[in-house]
């Protein structure tokens, strides 16, 4: 395991990190070091922005007029992200809240929402989801930011795929008694970037079960022998992909 400070704040920032700059939190997290955490003057926080890994900063000044955070040392280099992106149909509301979190915590690099044609959500608040992937990278100790992509069409999302990444495709139909074992057929892949695509709770159309089973490059499974809610399917694909072929081996 990662060894890290779990009782000092974290807090996202957009600005440069180097010793004795000075941070000038936006309201949101002015409000929370002040009125949530009650941090005064003096009081520690680490700060992270994707770039340059993490550090601690101390509390300048922390009243009404505003909160001033001051970069003291670094505390944890930046490290490489796993290239892991991770597909998938829109959820509703809190279920997409969750999985976003999750699919933070279990390393995923990049989220792309995909309209199917069984979808049943087409619009997707994309702020809302930078909020809650930035949210899990500041509660579990996560260094980069997973990247939030636009929403893609099926369509759209062949035509722009890159043949060489491999693409777990979560079917229930999928004739796969063993998804460790077929994982692990692909060993040669682990150092190679990977897609994990989970369709809506309604299944993939027929046309698009065909299509995806016609490019190269693809590994289809079923995730045992019950059939999962969208959210807990992500759990449960990220976790199978992360153990056989990512960072947890």
């Amino acid at each position: 395991m990662a060894h890290y400070d779990f009782r000092t704040p974290r807090l996202n920032v957009a600005a440069t990190l180097v010793p004795g700059a000075k941070l000038n939190l936006q309201k949101p997290q002015a409000h929370y070091l002040r009125n949530v955490l009650r941090l005064k003057s003096g009081g520690q926080v680490l700060v992270f922005n994707g770039k340059d890994g993490e550090w601690r900063a101390t509390v300048s000044d922390a009243d009404r007029r505003g909160t001033t955070l001051v970069v003291q040392a670094q505390t944890r280099a930046q490290t490489a992200a796993r290239d892991l992106h991770y597909l998938f149909a829109p959820l509703k509301h809190e279920r997409l809240d969750y999985m976003v979190q999750k699919a933070v915590e279990l390393g995923v690099s990049r989220l792309v929402p995909i309209i199917t044609q069984h979808v049943q959500v087409t619009r997707v608040n994309l702020e809302r989801m930078r909020g809650n992937a930035i949210e899990a990278a500041e509660q579990c100790g996560i260094l980069n930011l997973a990247e939030i992509a636009e929403p893609l069409t099926f369509k759209q999302m062949i035509a722009s795929r890159d043949a060489q990444r491999l693409l777990v495709f979560c079917d229930e139909d999928a004739d796969v008694r063993d998804p460790v074992a077929a994982l692990l057929a692909h060993r040669a892949s682990a150092e190679r970037p990977v897609a994990v695509l989970v369709g809506p709770e309604g299944g993939f159309a027929e046309e698009e079960r065909g299509t995806l089973l016609n490019l190269p490059n693809v590994l289809r499974l079923a995730l045992g022998p019950r059939i999962l809610r969208a959210d807990t399917a992500a759990v449960a694909a990220l976790t199978l992909v992360q153990t056989v072929l990512g960072d947890w081996r």
